[in-house]
């Protein structure tokens, strides 16, 4: 049985490291300046609300992609949505990511279908270098309706996320609306995803491109799929002067952005960092414990949320930048994930997310280094663990 076992284990890392030399990922998307109208979501009841609102004013398309659809109370309500516009005559097309949507049962799929969705599962994993892929996941969450209204951020579809998970409580999470310029972009990106998928070529289709009004927030896009966040992270770091804020459910960051972190702090820029207090997934908040005692020891202010389960993403930089997407701060993020970034270039969009933060800080507790060398023996062990398994974590 041992030898099995071993036998397993070995196979996974030789098809993990396989797979990350032989496998090419899709370069990075950099997309134009654009300006936008941008609302902030930050509860999940305000989003859909919204968010359902849009899709049964949908009179032309609606394009959807989720790295998580669950089949609880609002999932179903999502469907129906979907169904009742497909069955209206508009098109109606919904992505969702393999590993994400396992909940998801033929039953589902089919009744989506033979309503009209035209459904399909994202970054679906084959051989060879099955394990490899069954790592990297399409976690970008776009939404895109009538090529006039998009939606991104953290949130994805499921009870947890309107806070009805009682495991949970209240679920904080950033989500941004977009009127503009940048719905172009989101509309690209989602049927670039979608022909990955399923090898339908819709990008040259101008009916979803309608011409679209300047905003007032200037901001821009950036798709990754597993190469080129890590040095977009250390660019917008580096750029500070005075003050970093990080917003992650996750942080372990990469050896290139930890020095340019503690690069910042020595050069006496404040950072702080915002997690959650509970973990959902296993030794995540382990695993970042190690990156914490560096940061203490170089002044950086680190809290943990504990009035629920923070899921937000977020990074600014002085009052110049910010940034909300789909991505953590984590290596899963910069190096396996597909992910949708928004770079924000408005100061007062920036005061906004400031004044969100500071709620948030009211509501969270202050790591120190006392508290860091008094861990007990089994919070030393499972992060020892975690520091084995951080890279697939």
């Amino acid at each position: 049985m041992v030898i099995w076992v071993v036998a397993i284990l070995l196979l996974i890392v030789l098809d993990e490291w396989l797979g990350r030399r032989r496998k090419r990922h899709a370069p990075k998307k950099e997309y134009p300046l654009r300006q936008s109208n941008i609302t902030l979501f930050t509860n999940g009841q305000h989003l859909f609300a919204d968010y359902f609102l849009e899709i049964k004013k949908a009179t032309h398309h609606i394009h959807v992609l989720f790295y998580i659809v669950k089949t609880d109370d609002i999932s179903q309500q999502f469907f129906f949505f979907l169904q009742q516009k497909a069955k209206e005559g508009v098109e109606v097309r919904l992505l969702v990511d393999w590993v994400g949507g396992f909940r998801l049962s033929r039953k589902t799929i089919r009744s989506l279908k033979e309503s009209g969705v035209r459904f399909a599962f994202s970054q679906k994993p084959s051989f060879p270098y099955f394990f490899y892929q069954l790592n990297r996941r399409n976690h970008r969450k776009i939404t895109v309706i009538d090529g006039k209204i998009g939606y991104i951020g953290g949130f994805n579809i499921g009870k947890e996320y309107i806070g009805q998970d009682t495991d949970f409580g209240d679920w904080r999470d950033y989500h941004l609306k977009i009127n503009g310029e940048g719905v172009m972009d989101l509309q690209t990106q989602f049927l670039t995803d979608w022909k990955a998928a399923t090898a339908e070529v819709l990008q040259q289709e101008t009916r979803y491109f309608p011409e679209l009004p300047r905003g007032t927030i200037v901001h821009r896009f950036i798709a990754t799929n597993g190469n080129g966040l890590e040095e977009d992270f250390a660019h917008l770091i580096r750029q500070a002067k005075r003050e970093i804020i990080i917003g992650s459910p996750y942080f372990i960051p990469s050896k290139k952005v930890m020095k340019a972190l503690i690069d910042a702090l020595k050069h006496g820029v404040a950072v702080t960092i915002l997690v959650p207090l509970k973990a959902d997934h296993p030794l995540v908040k382990e695993a970042a414990l190690p990156y914490f005692y560096r940061l203490l020891k170089h002044g950086a202010h680190i809290y943990r949320f504990y009035q629920g389960f923070y899921h937000a993403k977020t990074i600014i930089i002085d009052d110049d930048v910010c940034d909300i997407g789909t991505a953590n701060f984590d290596k899963r993020s910069f190096f396996l994930n597909g992910e949708m970034n928004c770079f924000i270039y408005d100061r007062a969009f920036t005061q906004q997310m400031k004044h969100v933060i500071r709620y948030e800080l009211s509501r969270s507790e202050r790591l120190t280094l006392d508290w860091w060398k008094k861990r007990s023996v089994w919070e030393r062990g499972k992060e020892s663990i975690s520091a084995l398994l951080e890279r697939w974590l």
